[in-house]
């Protein structure tokens, strides 16, 4: 062991030091203008002071109800889309938030559109001191105005006026009664006066074409067919009519005159050369289409010249009918009386009229004229019939077909009622606008087939 020089220390074990221990450390107080979650406690637990002139105090700053303004009622609430919210504080509900009314159903059908925009016409006014029309065929419409108006004409070439085949059928049809007129009137003039025998049938001849004057045709329509001009509000309505008629037919439309017949029957009337007469029940019922349906059908008799014809070989045939007519009727009386010698009468005259007609015609051999007399009322009645089938097609290529077909048949349903039915039918009036009405169909579906179909 080594030497040592000092005291020897002997040497202590370490041991663990304990530290002392450590002390909690307190809660920093808050940082000046912090906000903390619980507000300071107040003395002995005192709430703070009441808010001077309200009844609760104010919510403390952070939270989301505003103060409530100092002696002021709750707001009404603020309206939203969606309805008011409820406002905090309010003891009934706010009222229930407007609802808009659902717009009214529009109808099913739609309206016809009108040419050119705008609300339709006004239905058409009715005149005073007349009823009005019972609803009911085209009357039950709206008014009276479902024309479609058009531009342009139909026909390729317009004819103001004119003659086809029944209307020349029809003239040279009359030309023997004619004949006979000639010289009943000839025969009459020589008897009064032999310088009249010449003169009187000149005169009679040249007469013909003066009923075509305008001053005479009103006169015939006046007085013997029993017409009368229309009145301003009938005289506006068919004006409109018969413009867009004569536009798509490319006719004057002031080259024919209206006028108006007071007879309870859908019908009109293509007179002398310039007269086209519509009843007054075909305006109260008939709305504008099928009224242009019916001046588009006497249109046609005027363009194919068939009441010009008429009117002639009626007027040529007045004497021979007069006469004929006076013939019968002194042998139908003297048939029908009951006494001896006035049935002798008539007898003896029927058998001489016999004899002479046998005479004319075999002795004198002048068949020509009494067989076309004993056939033509036949003749003449199957010409009538072709020139309303003529008549027809003209207002079918006017595009109203349809309509006019709607007119026969309204007026063929008239006709064939069972106070109708239990009536003669004069002239064949059903038969007649049955075949009017199936001739119409094929002309119309003939226009309506479309380019090649057989």
């Amino acid at each position: 062991m080594p030497e040592q020089d000092g005291p020897v220390t002997p040497e202590v074990p370490p041991r663990a030091v304990s530290l002392p221990r450590q002390q909690e450390r307190p809660t920093p107080p808050p940082y000046p203008g912090e906000v903390t979650d619980t507000p300071p406690a107040y003395p002995d637990h005192a709430g703070p002071p009441a808010y001077p002139g309200a009844e609760t105090p104010p919510p403390y700053p952070g939270r989301a109800e505003p103060p409530a303004c100092p002696g002021q009622e709750a707001p009404p609430p603020y309206p939203q889309p969606a309805g008011p919210p409820s406002y905090p504080g309010a003891e009934a509900p706010p009222p229930p938030y407007p609802v808009e009314p659902a717009p009214p159903a529009y109808p099913a059908e739609l309206p016809p559109a009108y040419p050119g925009g705008g609300a339709p016409p006004p239905p058409y006014p009715a005149e005073a001191g007349r009823p009005v029309p019972p609803a009911g065929g085209g009357a039950e419409r709206a008014g009276h105005d479902d024309l479609a108006l058009q531009s342009g004409r139909k026909h390729l070439k317009a004819y103001q006026r004119g003659v086809d085949g029944a209307a020349l059928s029809q003239l040279v049809v009359t030309v023997p009664t004619a004949v006979i007129s000639l010289a009943l009137v000839s025969s009459a003039a020589s008897l009064l006066n032999p310088a009249l025998a010449l003169l009187l049938p000149a005169v009679w001849l040249l007469s013909g074409p003066l009923v075509f004057h305008r001053s005479a045709e009103a006169a015939i329509a006046r007085f013997l067919l029993g017409m009368r001009r229309p009145t301003p509000a009938e005289a506006e309505r068919l004006s409109a009519v018969w413009e867009e008629v004569t536009r798509r037919a490319g006719v004057n439309q002031g080259t024919y005159e209206l006028w108006v017949q007071e007879r309870a029957e859908l019908n009109a009337t293509a007179a002398a050369g310039h007269i086209v007469g519509v009843t007054r029940h075909a305006l109260d019922r008939l709305p504008n289409s099928r009224l242009a349906a019916v001046l588009a059908h006497e249109l046609g008799h005027h363009v194919g010249g068939h009441p010009w014809a008429a009117m002639l070989a009626d007027w040529y045939a007045l004497p021979a009918r007069v006469v004929w007519r006076l013939i019968t009727t002194v042998v139908l009386l003297l048939l029908g009386s009951r006494n001896l010698a006035g049935i002798a009468c008539g007898g003896c005259l029927s058998v001489t009229f016999v004899w002479f007609v046998y005479v004319l015609t075999f002795t004198e051999s002048m068949w020509w004229i009494t067989l076309p007399v004993a056939i033509g009322p036949f003749f003449v009645a199957w010409l009538h019939r072709r020139a309303e089938c003529r008549a027809d097609d003209y207002a079918a290529g006017l595009g109203f077909g349809d309509e006019l077909m709607a007119v026969l048949a309204e007026e063929h349903r008239a006709q064939t009622k069972p106070e109708a039915a239990a009536q003669p039918a004069v002239g064949g009036a059903h038969s007649r606008f049955e075949a009017r009405l199936r001739h119409l169909q094929r002309s119309t579906a003939g226009r309506h087939r479309p380019a090649g179909q057989p």
